[in-house]
């Protein structure tokens, strides 16, 4: 069985990736909740947040942080949504943390449920934010 997420950390698949180093890698997720929505996780194959190692623990939930931070600053958001699931709508069995740019009056829990996706309009569109979220991420540190 082949791992989509494993296939976006070892560059197999393209993504518009904000964040890499050996331990981590994020990047924008294709069906956002809102736009600048990032997926913060382990290049090491884990399956859940139960299984997360230890020693890994500190590397994804920095860079979880750092994001959040990134992506505020970068789309002049008031805040952040952050969420992981086990299993139960896990939809890839990889380790993925949320993080979404947050705004009063966004909709995201009033008016739809929490996980009804939008599209970009374009790649261009999805480029465009993950290059601010890319250049953020270096001051969210």
């Amino acid at each position: 069985m082949t791992c989509t997420f494993c296939q976006i950390a070892n560059g197999e698949l393209p993504a518009q990736v904000v964040y890499r180093d050996a331990d981590v890698v994020a990047f924008l997720d294709r069906a956002p909740l809102l736009p600048g929505h990032v997926l913060v996780m382990p290049t090491r194959h884990v399956e859940t947040l139960d299984d997360l190692p230890d020693d890994l623990l500190a590397p994804v939930f920095g860079a979880v942080r750092r994001t959040s931070i990134a992506v505020q600053k970068a789309l002049r958001a008031e805040g952040s949504f952050v969420a992981t699931n086990t299993r139960v709508s896990q939809s890839v069995p990889h380790l993925h943390v949320h993080v979404v740019p947050r705004n009063k009056g966004d909709g995201l829990f009033s008016t739809r449920l929490i996980w009804q996706r939008k599209k970009y309009e374009n790649d261009a569109e999805m480029a465009e934010i993950a290059t601010k979220i890319k250049s953020a991420y270096e001051l969210a540190g």
